[in-house]
């Protein structure tokens, strides 16, 4: 059984926000997480609900902040202190060569996932998953992958498959 929830709801997330004042750029109601409260997760966990949440947050100021959805995810995980992070999107995984589905890179160090963030190799939408994979990792996470959630079963197919279907960030 599943209960959905916003950052909002119990002060969950609390966020701040978001500034890019080098780029001259108001990106209005767009945040960043300040804190997070787990609380209202480890009482829907306690109960046997599945907490599905809306990645929103509430800033200091009364106002409501969207928050990328990979981030808050990540930041969830590593308070949670979670076993794994698993990210699903629309593409097979992280690639060698975005163009060329075949060039799935299966299990990718964190140092090579940083640099080709930084040589544009990883770009757009995948650049917030990886950075979500990274600092879930670097706060105590133990695994991290980045999957196709088009495919059938795949969530299984990643977590009990020696294979596994996406790619696997990791230390």
């Amino acid at each position: 059984k599943a209960i959905g929830l916003s950052g909002q709801d119990g002060r969950l997330l609390v966020a701040r926000k978001k500034v890019l004042p080098e780029e001259g750029i108001d990106l209005g109601f767009v945040g960043e997480i300040e804190t997070i409260n787990p609380e209202p997760i480890h009482t829907l966990l306690e109960n046997s609900y599945i907490p599905v949440i809306a990645p929103v947050g509430v800033g200091a100021d009364g106002n409501i902040y969207n928050i990328n959805a990979d981030t808050v995810a990540g930041e969830l995980a590593a308070t949670l202190k979670a076993e794994k992070l698993i990210l699903l999107t629309d593409v097979e995984g992280i690639c060698s060569d975005p163009s060329d589905h075949s060039s799935l890179i299966s299990a990718l160090k964190i140092s090579s996932a940083q640099n080709m963030i930084n040589s544009g190799q990883i770009d757009g939408g995948m650049i917030p998953k990886v950075e979500a994979c990274i600092s879930a990792l670097q706060q105590g996470v133990k695994r991290t992958h980045i999957i196709d959630g088009r495919q059938l079963h795949s969530l299984l197919l990643e977590v009990l498959t020696d294979k596994g279907i996406g790619t696997m960030v990791v230390e």
